[in-house]
C-alpha cells in the first residue's frame, strides 16, 4: 500500500511517502512544499494544491492521511492551518484518494508508543521505522512520514474525519 502523509502548515506543508504492508515501511519520497510569506494567503493556498497535485501525480498514492489540526491559544494560526487542511482534503478528494485525519496524540503513540513525545523522538523514531541514515529534514517532513507510518499502523481502526 502506497500512503502520502501530510503536514499541514502555512509556510511548510510537509508531505512524506511510503510503501507499507502495515508492519514493514519503506520511504518513497519526502519533502516540505514552502510558500512565500510575503504573498497573499489565497496564493499561498493555490501554491500548496497546486504542489499537492504534482506529488500526487509524481509518486501514485492510493491512501492518504492528514494530521488534525492542533489549535493552541493562537486562533488566527488554527483558521490558517485549517484552510490548508481544507485545501489538502480537496486536493486527495479530486485525486480520488480515501483520506483519514489522526489527531497527533495518536501519530506520536503509533510512531514513539508515547502520545506525548516531543519532535525529536517522532524523528528519530521515523529514521528508524524506515531504516534511513538519518532523519528526515524539515521536521515538517519528517512529521509527514510520521502521519503516513500512523496510517499504516491503523488502517484497521481508522479515526472518521
Amino acid at each position: 500500500m502506497r500512503i502520502l502523509g501530510i503536514d499541514c502548515g502555512s509556510q511548510a506543508t510537509g508531505y512524506g511517502v511510503i510503501d507499507s504492508d502495515g508492519t514493514r515501511h519503506r520511504m518513497v519520497a519526502y519533502g516540505a512544499i514552502r510558500t512565500d510569506a510575503g504573498e497573499e494567503f489565497p496564493q499561498r493556498l493555490k501554491t500548496i494544491g497546486e504542489k499537492l497535485r504534482e506529488v500526487i501525480a509524481a509518486y501514485a498514492p492510493e491512501e492518504a492521511a492528514v494530521e488534525d489540526t492542533f489549535t493552541g491559544e493562537n486562533i488566527r494560526s488554527a483558521l490558517k492551518l485549517t484552510h490548508v487542511r481544507g485545501v489538502a482534503l480537496f486536493v486527495c478528494a479530486e485525486a480520488g484518494l480515501p483520506v483519514t485525519a489522526y489527531p497527533p496524540a495518536q501519530v506520536k503513540l503509533a510512531v514513539v508508543g508515547n502520545g506525548r513525545a516531543d519532535k525529536q523522538q517522532v524523528a528519530w523514531m521515523t529514521r528508524v521505522l524506515l531504516k534511513l541514515d538519518e532523519a528526515p529534514r524539515p521536521a515538517d517532513a519528517s512529521d509527514a512520514l510520521a502521519v503516513a507510518i500512523c496510517h499504516a499502523a491503523r488502517r484497521s481502526t481508522p479515526v472518521p474525519l
